[in-house]
């Protein structure tokens, strides 16, 4: 599938099924993205003395199987692929 940073994508599976989102980061390795506001987690975090502590939350990776590619360039939301 071809995925590169600022697409914008579907989720096909999960909590978040049908819910769309612009890819913020992609690791190749193990082939997981992370898209704005989808797959939200809480993080507890202790303070220090740059950061204050507390309950933190930010977006998870998930699976690129999981997502589908959606052309922004036609608003009928086709599915595109790599040329």
């Amino acid at each position: 599938m071809f995925l590169k940073k600022g697409l914008q994508v579907k989720i096909i599976s999960g909590k978040d099924k049908g819910k769309t989102g612009e890819i913020l980061e992609i690791n190749r390795k193990l082939n997981t993205v992370k898209i704005k506001s989808i797959s939200m987690i809480k993080r507890h975090t202790k303070p220090t003395k740059e950061n204050k502590g507390g309950i933190i939350s930010k977006e998870s990776f998930i699976h690129q199987s999981n997502v589908k590619n959606l052309d922004t360039q036609k608003n009928d939301k086709k599915a595109v692929g790599k040329k």
